[in-house]
């Protein structure tokens, strides 16, 4: 019953943190980048960027007690502000002693992140699909993922959500990453 009540808790945790990314990406389109009054689209220069994080957390299921993984994560800036991402890698969740096997699975998550606060704070939101790969696991299952954190030229730290539909868990992550451009 406990842990019943923690799980619905966490879901709407979830669903603000995913509603406050949708309200702040929408005011990074509407801040003004050079002070003029005109966004700073004409003098940026578009491009790619590329990541590479270590995740880990705790799992917030009946049956699962931790999350650690890896990912990759490809950013297209569209502006100063705003970039789309395709992220994928591997995480494993580990099942409670004796009583459910490990879970290790492959996400394929795209997204939008948007900078709120001095270029450096961000939002992001990431929906997708999670391909399960260990054990007898059969399924895929619905990914969404809000967050926030904090980016410079190299260093990107952040906190987010996880939401599984079909796993039986949630997590949320804690991610330190090493990004460049390409």
């Amino acid at each position: 019953m406990r842990k019943s009540i923690m799980k619905q808790l966490m879901n709407v945790k979830g669903l603000m943190l995913g509603a406050l990314c949708f309200l702040g990406a929408g005011n990074a389109f509407a801040q003004d980048i050079t002070g003029t009054g005109e966004p700073a689209l004409d003098n940026y220069e578009q491009g790619f960027r590329l990541g590479f994080g270590l995740n880990a957390g705790p799992a917030t299921g009946d049956y699962f007690n931790f999350a650690l993984g890896g990912d990759v994560r490809l950013q297209y800036d569209l502006t100063q502000k705003t970039s789309l991402t395709l992220t994928t890698g591997y995480t494993h969740l580990f099942g409670e002693e004796d009583y459910i096997d490990d879970l290790g699975y492959i996400p394929v998550k795209a997204g939008f992140k948007a900078f709120v606060w001095e270029n450096s704070f961000y939002v992001l939101g990431e929906v997708g699909a999670g391909f399960a790969v260990t054990n007898d696991y059969d399924e895929t299952t619905f990914l969404w993922s809000p967050g926030v954190g904090y980016a410079n030229d190299v260093i990107d730290i952040s906190v987010r959500y996880e939401g599984m539909n079909d796993f039986n868990a949630d997590q949320i992550a804690l991610r330190l990453a090493y990004g460049f451009r390409l």
